[in-house]
């Protein structure tokens, strides 16, 4: 991909402060963006932000949708019109269904879904009035395919991605493409906290796959990077894919057997 694709082009990445947000957030510096950084974790965001001068960041919680409403007219005033939305916020609530409180079933969803039907009507609806422009969500295979111990962040995930679905579907005719990223287990902090002290046997716990929970391991035999993550996401807001548009692309080395 030549650099001069996005060059010029504005950004927002959601969730930017680390892990996939942050690995998007640098693919698209790269090639030429300016990126709207978006995060609650003002640390996370000095740190993105010494980086490159590319990257301008925005200390905000997806959850509150007036101050999403804000800050996206505040970015299209300072930096421009936004070219490309990517939903990389996450967050992860671990435990059996039966056990799981009513907070943090709330918070989940808050954030993994409702955050992205924030960001996504802010931008969505600049884009459709410009007839053009790219939104891309970070789901997960977990959306696909039941997990142990992950139903609320499982199933928020499945909301974004039939929101976000749905939305490619009406803006289709406005020129704007909606698109859905779903990775795998992928090396970053929200993974790591799963694995506790041993990381090398989880890691390969992972990889081999765990019958006792219903999980098949990983094909490739490898654990992804947030840069592969990042390399997909960047495609499906390029040009490159400029026919692609309601499409969920698993990025998990062949987990899901793609079920």
């Amino acid at each position: 991909m030549q650099q001069s694709e996005f060059a010029g082009a504005v950004a927002v990445v959601t969730g930017a402060g680390q892990g996939i947000g942050a690995a998007v957030a640098r693919a698209l510096v790269a090639e030429g963006a300016v990126v709207a950084a978006v995060d609650r974790n003002s640390g996370a965001l000095a740190g993105l932000a010494a980086e490159s001068s590319a990257v301008r960041p925005c200390v905000l919680d997806v959850t509150d949708s007036q101050a999403v409403d804000s800050a996206v007219e505040l970015m299209e005033h300072q930096l421009g019109s936004i070219g490309v939305l990517v939903n990389a916020a996450g967050v992860l609530q671990p435990g059996p269904a039966v056990e799981l409180g009513d907070r943090d079933w709330a918070e989940t969803f808050a954030v993994n879904s409702t955050g992205v039907f924030h960001t996504s009507r802010a931008v969505g609806c600049r884009m459709a009035a410009r007839g053009r422009g790219a939104i891309v969500t970070v789901g997960s295979n977990a959306a696909g395919v039941p997990r142990a111990g992950m139903a609320a962040y499982a199933a928020s995930k499945a909301a974004a991605t039939m929101f976000t679905r749905c939305l490619g579907l009406e803006l289709a005719r406005s020129g704007v493409r909606c698109n859905i990223v779903s990775p795998g287990s992928t090396d970053t902090g929200m993974q790591r906290a799963l694995w506790g002290e041993d990381t090398e046997a989880a890691e390969r716990r992972v990889i081999e796959g765990d019958l006792g929970a219903w999980r098949v391991g990983i094909p490739l035999g490898r654990i992804a990077a947030p840069a592969d993550i990042a390399e997909a996401v960047v495609f499906l807001a390029s040009d490159r894919a400029r026919h692609i548009t309601m499409h969920d692309l698993y990025v998990d080395g062949g987990a899901t057997l793609r079920a």
